[in-house]
């Protein structure tokens, strides 16, 4: 049976906006297993996102238990969770999130020194990586210098950078056109195989033929939970 890497027990989410209060997510249910491709789809509002904030560690809940390898992580000081979470899990954003001032090999680099990589390690690993996404030419162009698809493909670089056992991918062909959108969910599609665990928030229907798994979230709650026939 396979480990159950991240679980969201009865999750909630409530901003407080001032005078208004915001449930973003309603008592969410949810386990990522190793190994799996999983899906989360929803309109905007619907609290996908928060969803996946809840996944990454990168936000606490209102009520309930984010457990991250068994540990809740609301026991953690920032320090250690920041710590594990840059070890256990790598982030995929749709705005790409690159630092303009450093090159492709400087931002696959970043995560490794918040680890303590040496600097030797750590160049040869992100030249590693950035070949394997297809970008060996690119090594020392910065982001203004690249296109977007490609500088998504240094973002999965950088979230490839500390080996982590879990890939969060938050509409990563948001910003993308059809064919720099095929070669970004081939990469994700080709880690899954490789056996990482992969989790992708998307409204875009047509990206679920690449998942086994898809949960559906409106107004905050798990509306479907089903598993793909491939």
């Amino acid at each position: 049976m396979s480990k159950t890497i991240v679980e969201l027990d009865n999750v909630t989410k409530t901003y407080d906006l001032g005078k208004v209060k915001v449930k973003a997510l309603r008592g969410i249910n949810l386990k990522v297993k190793q190994g799996e491709f999983l899906i989360i789809m929803g309109a905007s509002g619907s609290g996908k996102s928060t969803c996946m904030n809840m996944i990454g560690c990168l936000d606490v809940p209102t009520s309930g238990r984010v457990l991250l390898d068994g540990i809740n992580i609301s026991t953690l000081s920032e320090s250690k969770l920041a710590l594990i979470r840059g070890r256990k899990i790598g982030f995929v954003f749709q705005q790409f999130n690159l630092i303009p001032s450093m090159t492709a090999l400087e931002n696959v680099e970043l995560p490794m020194i918040f680890q303590g990589v040496d600097k030797k390690t750590r160049r040869e690993r992100a030249t590693k990586l950035l070949n394997q996404v297809g970008l060996g030419r690119r090594l020392e162009h910065k982001p203004n210098e690249l296109s977007g698809g490609e500088r998504q493909r240094v973002a999965i670089a950088r979230a490839l950078a500390n080996n982590p056992s879990l890939i969060l991918a938050d509409e990563p062909t948001g910003n993308l056109d059809s064919k720099a959108g095929r070669e970004v969910m081939k990469i994700l599609t080709d880690l899954h195989k490789e056996g990482k665990t992969v989790v992708m928030v998307t409204h875009d229907p047509s990206l679920i033929n690449y998942a086994d798994r898809i949960v559906h979230i409106k107004d905050g709650i798990i509306l479907k939970d089903n598993k793909r026939r491939k």
